[in-house]
């Protein structure tokens, strides 16, 4: 079990500003390393993070709509359509009209589409898979509860939906 204490007896439920700033660092050092490979492969086909980001959540809920992936994904309707024009050009992502609602776009990945997310999300599981074995079990639930625990409140129901949808 347990007591929120390090092996050296550190209490973690009383973090210095010192002990944080760290933390925050750390999460800046392993940001720019969780994106490195995506962003090599990314910038050779002339895109960017805001498509690896589309494609990404295109590829976890096939037939989103594109006023869903706003909602995930933060950004303006102006520079959403930017990323979305360019994916749907290159032949990434195919746009259909609803079916109940024709004023509704629902967004999917093409072979071509899936294959980029493969090769971008294959990168990052690696990266992952690595660090979570050294890390070890415990560390893996922590850090994921530690994550879920910064969310915005909105972010994680979002968080949760996609979990809740198989997604897990």
């Amino acid at each position: 079990m347990n007591d929120g204490r390090t092996p050296g007896g550190q209490t973690l439920l009383f973090l210095t500003d010192e002990q944080l700033r760290k933390g925050i660092e750390a999460m800046f050092f392993a940001y720019r390393g969780f994106t490195a490979d995506p962003d090599r492969i990314l910038d050779e086909k002339g895109y960017g993070r805001a498509h690896h980001r589309a494609i990404h959540f295109i590829s976890r809920s096939p037939g989103t709509t594109v006023n869903n992936l706003l909602s995930i994904l933060g950004v303006t309707k102006q520079s959403l359509n930017r990323v979305l024009r360019t994916l749907v050009e290159d032949g990434l992502v195919e746009s259909r009209v609803g079916t109940r609602d024709k004023r509704e776009r629902h967004l999917f990945l093409t072979d071509v589409g899936e294959a980029l997310e493969r090769e971008l999300s294959d990168a990052q599981r690696e990266r992952m898979r690595v660090a979570y074995r050294e890390a070890g079990p415990e560390a893996v639930q922590g850090f994921r509860a530690v994550l879920e625990a910064m969310m915005d409140p909105e972010l994680r129901r979002l968080f949760n939906r996609l979990k809740d949808a198989g997604h897990e």
